[in-house]
């Protein structure tokens, strides 16, 4: 079992500790992060910090979804955040299942959280003194963790739409179609994560002081903001695929009538190669020396004139 343990005590001093021992603390408050879900970690939970079944299911489950809920004096709480682990399209963010009671706070994750690292030196730094600053720390990391990357897909989006050209819409398609998709894949997490967040901050428990609870609260809004950024990210990404889809089909009909007008100029030109191919008596100007010179001149005549009806007719620009 891999994982790694903190106790604050009540002098603010920070102890770095091994997990087996963690739960020994008389005072202050401790934290442990488990970064595994084997049956180690489910028998430490059940056995050493003698979780109820569903709590210990709760923390080790296999899919979640962002949300907060009561237990008497503590609360569960799942949120979803960036990994540098290689994730589905379909399931974009790593989960961080929480059990936070007073003094104690248990943290789970099956992947490896990018904001991990950032509420690890906010213990490490002294900044978190109760479960209520861990919390918090943790809401704040994530949400500041991936509004950098909702910005990107944004500024990938305006990209896209300022180099809207024929020419270019497979790749631009293949750009439009990832931030779409990455869009959908932030948005079905990120809106229930703002709701949870929500919920925690108004929960009535002992160990989440004020400034913790504008803390969340501030988690929130950010969450909020991000959600309605990547609503609008994925409408203006479905008008921009249309608008590509409008230059390809608008490419292939000016194409395909180049095709035919050129077909058409070149059509009486090949009934008359044609008819003076065929091996028969008779042909006008057959006899005559000049009849090959006659009969270019009059295919470029009917070309030009061909060409001519076009270029009135405004099939043709010129």
């Amino acid at each position: 079992m891999s994982g790694f343990a903190f106790q604050v005590g009540a002098a603010g001093k920070v102890t770095k500790c091994d997990v087996k021992d963690a739960l020994a603390a008389r005072n202050g408050f401790v934290w442990v992060h488990l970064n595994t879900n084997n049956e180690h970690a489910q028998d430490w939970l059940a056995n050493t910090a003698k979780l109820d079944d569903y709590l210990v299911d709760a923390l080790t489950a296999t899919e979640t979804r962002p949300r907060c809920e009561q237990f008497g004096d503590g609360a569960l709480i799942n949120l979803r955040g960036r990994s540098e682990d290689e994730m589905t399209s379909s399931d974009p963010l790593a989960s961080v299942r929480i059990w936070a009671v007073e003094r104690r706070v248990i943290s789970v994750t099956r992947k490896k959280l990018s904001a991990i690292d950032t509420v690890e030196r906010a213990v490490s730094d002294g900044h978190v003194r109760d479960p209520g600053d861990l919390i918090a720390a943790f809401a704040g990391a994530i949400t500041a963790d991936l509004d950098p990357d909702v910005a990107r897909l944004g500024d990938d989006l305006d990209e896209c739409e300022t180099q809207l050209d024929a020419e270019r819409v497979f790749e631009l398609r293949r750009t439009v179609t990832r931030v779409r998709a990455q869009s959908i894949g932030y948005r079905r997490f990120l809106s229930p994560q703002r709701t949870a967040v929500e919920k925690l901050a108004t929960l009535p428990v002992g160990w989440l002081q004020d400034d913790d609870r504008l803390h969340l609260a501030a988690a929130a809004d950010r969450a909020a903001r991000m959600a309605e950024e990547l609503e609008s990210i994925r409408e203006r990404a479905a008008l921009t695929h249309e608008a590509l889809t409008d230059l390809r089909a608008e490419q292939i009909d000016q194409r395909g009538l180049i095709i035919s007008i050129a077909a058409l100029i070149f059509l009486p030109l090949t009934f008359f190669t044609g008819l003076y191919g065929m091996n028969v008596r008779g042909l006008w100007l057959a006899d005559k020396p000049w009849a090959f010179d006659a009969i270019v001149a009059l295919c470029l005549i009917t070309a030009a004139g061909v060409t001519a009806y076009f270029v009135r007719q405004h099939w043709l620009r010129g």
